[in-house]
């Protein structure tokens, strides 16, 4: 069976019925907040939706993966980096991060940067 989480966003912010804050998993990493959109927990097998949102000043931890990302701009504006470039982003962008790549957001403006990640599903262990 399908699950909605209805958009709740008041004065500016980016929140679902629902959806938590969870800790984002890095400590090489400032200012970012994430939220698990759909996963697991909603009947969701083949991936993960999720929303990430970086403070002004903040970045996510420079990674790379064995799994692909589709990343879409929905907030703010920042820059992506990728491999050894990096490249301005704001709100509309799609960028694919192929598996292995290098990769790293960063905002360097005076309004968040929030944008949704869909990976495929983590291992069960």
């Amino acid at each position: 069976m399908g699950v909605i989480h209805k958009f709740k966003g008041q004065h500016g912010g980016f929140d679902w019925e629902g959806v938590a804050i969870t800790k984002y998993p890095n400590e090489r990493a400032r200012d970012v907040i994430k939220k698990q959109m759909i996963g697991p927990d909603d009947g969701a097998q083949h991936f993960d939706m999720r929303y990430f949102e970086v403070a002004p000043g903040g970045y996510t931890s420079f990674d790379n993966h064995t799994h692909d990302h589709g990343v879409l701009v929905v907030r703010g504006r920042g820059k992506v980096r990728l491999g050894k470039e990096k490249y301005d982003i704001g709100f509309g962008d799609i960028i694919y991060i192929s598996p292995n790549d290098d990769h790293q957001f960063e905002n360097n403006y005076d309004e968040p940067l929030g944008f949704i990640c869909v990976i495929p599903p983590k291992k069960k262990k």
